[in-house]
């Protein structure tokens, strides 16, 4: 503390008496960086003395390693805490120049959704941001930062920049808030052929148990799926308003056994095979071989969903 005081009295010293140097901002306009390299906000979304400031947050792959879709959902909100609201994604970027597709939601690759994840949560939670870098960057070996988003040619007074990935240039503005190209929503809804009804999560709950159930398509984002990749033909099945798996209670095996949302944790009861049958598809739990049903064909808002043998029934048939 006595050397900070001793810079912000020489700084005061100098510039103290300049009507152009400001000393004080509103708080709403002050970005306060997070822990670490600004990646987790949470002890500075708990310090009251920072109560209305913005809040830099910065999230990157190669952080942290390996991860899918949800898992990286998961992290970025674990480390944003309470604060998303008030945080801006002041650095986040991801390889440009390979041609990696960032409009894939059923991709198995890392950087593809480390992207997806951190792009659905701006746009979830309002969020501005800032990718990184737009040109420039570290060149490294190749003579540019593979990251960068833009690539530029020419010299002198003629210069020109064209996107290295426009499926990742999209995707930074659906982040943002618009609906354009590849970068448009790649959540589904998922209709029910008997009753014309979407899968639910009743409440708009986020909590773990949250029960699933039918209810008239309204497309609200706890009506909002993604098809995440598991490997092998089967999918994680991700609600886009918690990050959170459809699962089947306590991996049961059982006919009846309950649908519910609960923290994507790999396991085979979160995981579902599309089975084509006709214009629509089986909704098949990995661990049973059984079917997402609607109790009893019901075609009454807030019935439950559960897992039942495969009959062929139209309560068990699914269109997205």
């Amino acid at each position: 503390m006595a050397a900070f005081n001793t810079m912000w009295s020489t700084v005061t010293s100098q510039y103290g008496s300049n009507s152009r140097v400001y000393f004080s901002a509103p708080a709403g306009r002050v970005l306060i960086g997070g822990t670490g390299y600004s990646q987790d906000l949470r002890p500075i979304c708990d310090d009251a003395r920072f109560n209305g400031t913005l809040l830099s947050f910065h999230h990157y792959a190669f952080f942290y390693g390996e991860n899918d879709y949800a898992g990286w959902r998961s992290h970025v909100q674990t480390r944003l805490g309470n604060c998303a609201s008030r945080a801006v994604v002041t650095e986040f970027g991801a390889p440009m120049d390979n041609g990696l597709n960032y409009a894939s939601a059923t991709t198995g690759d890392n950087f593809v959704n480390h992207i997806r994840a951190v792009t659905d949560v701006m746009r979830a939670n309002g969020m501005g941001g800032t990718y990184w870098p737009a040109i420039g960057g570290k060149p490294g070996s190749i003579g540019y930062d593979w990251y960068s988003m833009y690539a530029l040619s020419g010299s002198g007074a003629n210069l020109n920049l064209t996107v290295r990935n426009n499926s990742g240039a999209d995707r930074l503005q659906y982040a943002w808030g618009d609906d354009i190209g590849g970068g448009g929503s790649t959540t589904v809804d998922l209709r029910n052929r008997n009753s014309g009804k979407c899968v639910d999560v009743v409440g708009g709950s986020s909590a773990n148990g949250a029960e699933i159930i039918q209810y008239d398509c309204h497309g609200g984002s706890n009506q909002q799926w993604e098809l995440a990749n598991a490997g092998g033909g089967y999918y994680r099945i991700v609600s886009e308003a918690s990050g959170k798996c459809l699962d089947v209670d306590a991996a049961s095996t059982a006919n009846n056994a309950r649908i519910l949302l609960w923290t994507c944790n790999g396991g085979t009861n979160q995981q579902w095979q599309l089975r084509t049958t006709g214009n629509y598809v089986e909704i098949v739990a990995r661990h049973s071989g059984k079917c997402l049903d609607v109790i009893s064909s019901s075609t009454a808002n807030g019935t439950r969903l559960q897992q039942y043998d495969c009959v062929g029934g139209t309560n068990q048939h699914w269109s997205a």
